[in-house]
């Protein structure tokens, strides 16, 4: 077999076989295939495509190039949840608790956040002393004992996919279905849990700006990991608007534990119920997503979820005692209303640009060497459809620094439009793909 001949087929639009995808993987992987072959066949496969049968053989070849996480000894029935990723997602640290509680063990594995959306370690690492740097018997002894863990991933956990993002990072080869799927399911399958759900954002703050995208996603998520054997259902959301009001890693996790104490914002708390119930339903607690949500509704209302949090953060090395005071968690040197420019109704927001205020501030990274404030962001207090006075605070800035400040402030008010018409208000879940 040759590499040459499987640039040709893909490039005259023939579906490669199981064997063959499995032969470039494992050889690019090992360093047997070079990078302007495999680029080649990047560029095959951005312009010919792969059907269900290639898109799933390449995951799973991904998922296998190095450790696959055995969860078998592990209680129960393992449920992962993942994002796509977009501005104040701080979903993992309220949801996974609240799952938790209500029975069904959560096994996670997350990543630092790049750019201008945040990543679950980042915001975790508010908690003084927690880390998530702890060794795979830990991570299965946590799951055990208090029905939750959260890991980083560790360089063995597909690094096909790692060396393949790189090299499509470079050649103008990321925007793919297949390849897009394939990537985020190859690690999810390695990571062992036996269940999982999905949230696929879609909106000027998401990766995928259309719904016709984000569905299309969806679909091919769903497809892989039930193709896999894992029972996976995705939920689209909207990301044309930062989810919750907070932005940034220490205010999002006091957003989060507002969520677990019953006043979370509206939205927020939807997504936590709606993607909560599915991993319910899945993990065998729950017959119906209705049932689920009021389970979950009760965990929140008892404090049995609030008690989770801080029993995880204990477990991982973090402050407990934070998840009771969060005004210890911290807090940035001074904050500064940005006041509304006119009457109005709040008509748009550039999603992705309020995630650069805070990347401006120094809560995100530009590179993976970045150091992050954890203390700096954004408070929203007016969202699309919200009515507003001229005067009237659109959002709180928490800043360390007076320069970025100014730069953040003069960003986020190019990223508002406000009408004098009223906006309807846009649903947040655009629907539930399960097959």
């Amino acid at each position: 077999m040759r590499m040459y001949d499987l640039i040709m087929k893909k490039r005259n639009g023939s579906a490669l076989t199981g064997e063959e995808i499995r032969f470039m993987v494992q050889g690019y992987t090992k360093g047997e295939i070079p990078d302007y072959q495999m680029s080649a066949m990047m560029m095959a496969i951005y312009f010919r495509g792969m059907d269900a049968d290639e898109t799933l053989a390449l995951t799973m070849e991904m998922a296998h190039s190095g450790d696959m996480l055995d969860l078998s000894d592990i209680h129960g029935v393992k449920v992962d949840k993942h994002s796509t990723g977009g501005v104040g997602d701080k979903t993992s640290l309220a949801l996974t608790p609240m799952v938790a509680a209500a029975g069904v063990t959560v096994a996670k594995m997350s990543g630092r956040g790049l750019g201008h959306t945040g990543g679950t370690i980042d915001k975790l690492e508010s908690f003084s002393g927690f880390s998530t740097a702890i060794t795979e018997q830990q991570f299965k002894e946590n799951v055990n004992r208090i029905g939750i863990a959260i890991m980083g991933q560790t360089a063995d956990l597909a690094p096909a996919d790692k060396k393949l993002y790189a090299l499509r990072d470079v050649t103008a080869t990321v925007d793919n279905m297949s390849l897009i799927a394939s990537s985020i399911m190859s690690k999810k399958l390695a990571a062992g849990a036996d269940a999982i759900v999905l949230d696929v954002k879609t909106g000027s703050g998401a990766f995928m700006k259309t719904q016709e995208d984000s569905f299309a996603l969806a679909r091919e998520m769903v497809r892989i990991g039930n193709g896999a054997g894992r029972k996976t259902i995705a939920v689209v959301s909207d990301m044309d608007q930062p989810l919750g009001c907070a932005v940034g890693n220490a205010l999002e996790v006091r957003e989060a534990i507002d969520t677990l104490r019953g006043c979370g914002p509206e939205d927020f708390v939807e997504l936590c119920l709606t993607l909560g119930s599915y991993m319910l339903v899945a993990g065998g607690e729950a017959a119906t997503e209705e049932e689920a949500e009021q389970i979950l509704r009760e965990v929140i209302e008892n404090g049995s979820a609030l008690d989770k949090l801080a029993e995880f953060i204990a477990a991982q090395g973090g402050d407990r005692e934070l998840v009771y005071h969060p005004e210890k968690l911290p807090q940035a040197s001074m904050t500064q209303e940005i006041e509304s420019p006119a009457d109005g109704y709040i008509q748009r927001i550039v999603c992705d640009e309020i995630g650069i205020c805070s990347l401006i501030l120094g809560g995100g990274r530009e590179t993976k060497e970045s150091a992050i404030d954890l203390s700096v962001g954004l408070v929203l207090h007016k969202k699309v459809g919200d009515a507003v006075k001229k005067g009237e605070s659109l959002a709180t800035i928490h800043a360390n620094d007076q320069a970025k400040l100014d730069m953040a402030k003069e960003r986020f008010l190019q990223a508002y439009t406000i009408d004098e018409e009223p906006v309807e208000k846009k649903p947040l879940i655009k629907g539930i793909v399960i097959e």
